[in-house]
């Protein structure tokens, strides 16, 4: 197998990064791609913001959840340097993952400072024996005339040696510390995932400190994805899109619709047991059906902590609460998000086209459509249907 491995301290991960990552894993024909945040980096000191080392490892797990996305490879983030005590020499780690992967071929990514000054590294030459290297450059200025004579200088010093270099296309030029200091100032930063500003936002990092009950939507948006795995937020983007233009369509609150859509799955990646946690701590009553079904429990638990946490009004945690389910009597804006839901642009199922066509003719006969389609698929499978789903049904044919 053949395995890349990317650290740094990663301060923030940034989208630098992450397209280097990518276009390296490409190059090489990566089948593993692990992601090293440094503990105490050997070549320079940490900055007064640099946020602990649990958060920029859960900020590089959130980037590492995009790359495996956009590579389509096994994608991971390891501990190792972060529990280290000292500082975070490279051939200290590579020491063990050589002896964790015998026999797999190992290639290290660098971008172009570190490529240029590897020969002063802790025992480049041993490193060398264990890995083979891949540099790129992150900036227009790093041209392969100047990779060219560092990769001549290397092969004659370290004869053995396995380098590769690459410019990467459609070039991320980050600075780092532009990038901190563009967080400390507006608490927003083009240059980052929206996954990563998102949690950047809700712990306060880099100066941002905001009141998260306050935030504008250019703040709202990333920091609602930042509870999702990185393959859920299309759906959830292209939820809120569906959702807006039905609002418009139907006479909904147009602004209330697009909140609702960012937050209805907020609590989607938790596992059973912490969302059985939430329900307990925020008092949430369940029936039998809903103490045994995770999916069920999500709309419930994305509500009270929507409402906890961004202060949504009634009306928005009402429209989360039955976004699965449905119920008797909804209200316009909770049958617009429903069903943007269920039809946002990247579903793709048998009768996806028919629910379209007719959502867009009726609000109504789309919904009944909708909650007949659910019923009918559950029932295929031996689930059993919820009874709000069955009173919605119901309800509507009167």
């Amino acid at each position: 197998m053949r395995i890349g491995v990317y650290g740094g301290t990663f301060d923030p991960p940034h989208m630098g990064h992450l397209t280097a990552a990518v276009a390296a894993a490409r190059l090489l024909g990566l089948e593993k791609l692990i992601f090293i945040p440094a503990g105490i980096p050997p070549h320079k000191e940490l900055a007064n913001q640099t946020p602990d080392a649990q958060h920029r490892l859960a900020m590089v797990r959130l980037m590492a959840e995009q790359a495996a996305v956009e590579t389509k490879i096994d994608v991971s983030v390891s501990t190792v340097e972060i529990e280290r005590e000292g500082r975070s020499y490279t051939v200290d780690t590579l020491r063990g993952l050589r002896g964790e992967y015998q026999s797999d071929e190992l290639w290290l990514l660098m971008g172009t400072d570190m490529f240029l000054t590897f020969q002063n590294w802790r025992a480049p030459e041993e490193i060398l024996s264990m890995c083979g290297i891949c540099a790129f450059g992150r900036s227009e200025s790093d041209t392969e005339e100047l990779f060219a004579v560092q990769r001549q200088y290397l092969a004659q010093r370290f004869p053995n040696a396995r380098i590769t270099t690459l410019t990467l296309p459609n070039v991320v030029e980050v600075s780092s510390t532009q990038l901190r200091a563009e967080l400390s100032a507006n608490g927003i930063a083009r240059e980052l995932l929206p996954t990563v500003q998102g949690y950047i936002l809700r712990a306060g990092l880099y100066g941002t400190e905001c009141d998260l009950k306050q935030l504008p939507l250019e703040k709202l948006r990333p920091a609602a994805l930042s509870f999702l795995h990185a393959k859920r937020v299309p759906h959830v983007l292209g939820t809120e899109e569906t959702a807006v233009k039905l609002a418009e369509r139907y006479g909904a609150d147009v602004e209330q619709a697009r909140v609702a859509a960012l937050l209805h799955d907020c609590t989607k990646r938790l596992s059973m047991e912490d969302q059985l946690a939430l329900c307990e701590l925020y008092g949430i009553e369940l029936d039998e059906l809903e103490r045994e079904t995770a999916k069920l429990l999500h709309a419930k638990t994305g509500a009270v902590l929507a409402r906890d946490l961004f202060g949504v009004n009634d009306a928005v945690y009402a429209a989360i609460s039955w976004h699965t389910t449905g119920k008797a009597g909804m209200t316009t804006l909770e049958k617009v998000l429903y069903l943007a839901d269920y039809i946002e642009p990247t579903r793709d199922f048998e009768g996806v086209e028919r629910l379209r066509e007719a959502v867009w003719r009726d609000l109504d006969e789309g919904l009944l459509l909708g909650l007949t389609m659910t019923v009918e698929e559950m029932r295929g499978k031996g689930y059993v249907i919820h009874p709000n789903t069955l009173g919605a049904i119901e309800s509507l044919r009167g």
